[in-house]
């Protein structure tokens, strides 16, 4: 057995995929659009681990998705922890647990799926303004 990929529907393609790619760093591997059935499915990897994908899939057509807590998380490690929080920050990401602790923390996609991310390696020391930021859950 081998490990494909995971799918995750979204809402606004754009927002997604500027999420994904120039967010976190990911790279578009395909794209398959499929107008008689109204969708399009867009597969994507990390530099590190292309054999590791995951499928966007955009419906045409509004769907409610809910809240999109059933799904769980991806995980992705990255090279500096605080310097991917920052560029997601001010990207207008929310971090729903800043990486206080230097190892991990978990942000939010547009379409409301947990991301989270762990340092590669050993844990960086601890660092503002991440150090001190309560984890209220909305940043």
């Amino acid at each position: 057995m081998k490990y494909l990929h995971s799918m995750v529907r979204v809402r606004d393609l754009d927002a997604s995929l500027r999420f994904y790619c120039e967010g976190l760093g990911l790279r578009e591997t395909r794209r398959k659009d499929v107008p008689e059935h109204r969708f399009t499915l867009i597969f994507l990897a990390a530099p590190e681990s292309p054999e590791a994908e995951i499928e966007l899939t955009y419906n045409y057509d509004a769907e409610d998705y809910g809240h999109a807590r059933n799904f769980g998380h991806l995980a992705f490690a990255v090279d500096d922890i605080y310097a991917t929080c920052a560029h997601l920050l001010a990207m207008g990401v929310t971090i729903n647990r800043p990486p206080r602790d230097g190892h991990m923390a978990f942000v939010r996609s547009p379409d409301l799926i947990s991301i989270e991310l762990l340092q590669k390696g050993e844990r960086l020391p601890p660092a503002e303004p991440w150090a001190s930021m309560p984890n209220t859950g909305v940043w």
